[in-house]
């Protein structure tokens, strides 16, 4: 029986075969905490100048295009160079960018405007430096443990977002943005820690130098493997129509209450339920049809989008909230139910997540790995942005509870029809990787 339970338990193999995993996931670990804290920050921060809910989805928009282009040609760099230095580069430009918001506030200059170009220049640097750092792991640790590194990953994605959020709530209520910028310098310079103690880690096989010849090549390898194309479609499909990340400070402004300490809850929340589910994820590791399994969590996370869209829906009719309802007046029932719904869409996305990061490293090989990574970055991080545009345009002509519980659907419907589509997809063997 204790056996049985240590099985259930996270995989920590990886930290005891590479040193130099470790200390990259320490390193990714906490200045992704100092970025989470940032990202909302910021998102208060405009909300407070502007009011305006669509002014916070298109800070999410604005970065869009300047991520996916710096995606990309990052994914091209780590293909050509040594993976350690452009790491390294690109993680100097987002501690600068990050240097330049806590000195504006503290100055007391801050704008919409530069708040705005900030975020796109740290969004752009940290897709690169997201995109060469997973294309590193798989040279650190052997196949077998990919998933174990993968599960690990969620374990760094739920403490920064876990608590990221939920101290910018704080920090910003009790101390205000100057002080919340600050702190996150400090939480990101700890990335250098993983970085500057690699080894060089250049690209095996056949080097392309950046450039469209480069990436024409890593898109003609994309279109002969379906399995990792066809879960870049579902992933932009989750995160387009199921992350209302956008609508949390006006709820918690005027329809939980609460204000900016709903906000982190609520965002939290998220990491919450991604953190427990890789504290449990030993049985994931050893699933080998990974297709169906990231066809049943993005079905989960779906349903779990509809039952926050529920829960708002509930607090729009007035159900158990306060007579006044406002920043410092909260709906605490129905904010505990919707923390709920949303460690739910939590715990799916990180379980899709640790088997799409797993066939990505496995099925790829390394002469493209960085390419695909940095499609597979621009996926990930460039989802959630048309997830904010869809959610903030639709809340401003609608209401905030319908973006979630009509996204949800569509998410349990395109995906199920998609993946019945493409059979092989869910036929996929963790033994046999084929891309």
């Amino acid at each position: 029986m204790a056996r049985l339970r240590r099985d259930h338990f996270i995989d920590l193999r990886p930290f005891r075969v590479s040193p130099a995993f470790t200390r990259l996931w320490i390193g990714s670990t906490l200045s992704g905490m100092g970025g989470q804290l940032t990202i909302v920050a910021v998102m208060l921060h405009v909300y407070e100048l502007t009011h305006d809910t669509f002014a916070v989805s298109m800070i999410a928009v604005a970065g869009l295009v300047p991520m996916i282009v710096a995606g990309l040609y990052g994914g091209m760099l780590a293909d050509a160079f040594d993976r350690r230095i452009v790491g390294l580069l690109s993680a100097s430009v987002t501690l600068l960018s990050t240097l330049m918001l806590a000195v504006l506030a503290w100055a007391q200059l801050e704008t919409v405007w530069w708040l705005y170009v900030l975020s796109v220049i740290n969004a752009a640097a940290n897709s690169i430096v997201m995109t060469t750092r997973s294309a590193i792991v798989p040279r650190l640790i052997p196949r077998d443990l990919l998933p174990a590194a993968a599960a690990l990953s969620g374990i760094t994605v739920g403490i920064m977002v876990m608590a990221g959020p939920a101290l910018a709530g704080v920090l910003v209520a009790v101390a205000g943005y100057a002080w919340t910028y600050s702190i996150d310098v400090l939480l990101m310079s700890t990335l250098f820690l993983g970085l500057w103690t690699l080894p060089s880690i250049r690209p095996e096989g056949e080097i392309v130098r950046p450039g469209l010849e480069s990436l024409r090549d890593g898109l003609r390898f994309l279109r002969r493997a379906p399995n990792i194309r066809l879960q870049y479609i579902l992933d932009i499909i989750a995160m387009t129509f199921g992350h209302p990340l956008a609508l949390f400070p006006a709820i918690g402004a005027v329809l939980l209450g609460g204000g900016a300490i709903t906000t982190g809850v609520l965002t939290a929340s998220i990491a919450a339920g991604a953190f427990l589910s890789s504290l449990f994820s030993g049985p994931i590791g050893r699933v080998r049809r990974q297709g169906l399994g990231i066809e049943r969590a993005i079905q989960v996370f779906g349903l779990a989008t509809v039952l926050f869209g529920l829960v708002l829906g509930a607090a729009q009719l007035g159900w158990f909230a306060p007579a006044i309802v406002d920043e410092t007046h909260a709906n605490y029932v129905l904010i505990g139910l919707a923390a709920l719904t949303l460690a739910l869409v939590g715990a799916a996305d990180n379980v899709s997540a640790i088997y799409r990061m797993t066939m990505m490293q496995s099925a790829v090989p390394d002469a493209v790995r960085g390419r695909l990574q940095s499609i597979f970055t621009v996926v990930v991080t460039g989802g959630p942005r048309l997830g904010a545009l869809y959610s903030g345009t639709l809340a401003t002509f609608a209401a905030l509870w319908f973006p979630p519980l009509l996204g949800g659907i569509v998410i349990v419907c395109l995906v199920g029809l998609l993946v019945r589509l493409h059979p092989r997809f869910r036929e996929y063997d963790a033994e046999n990787p084929v891309p």
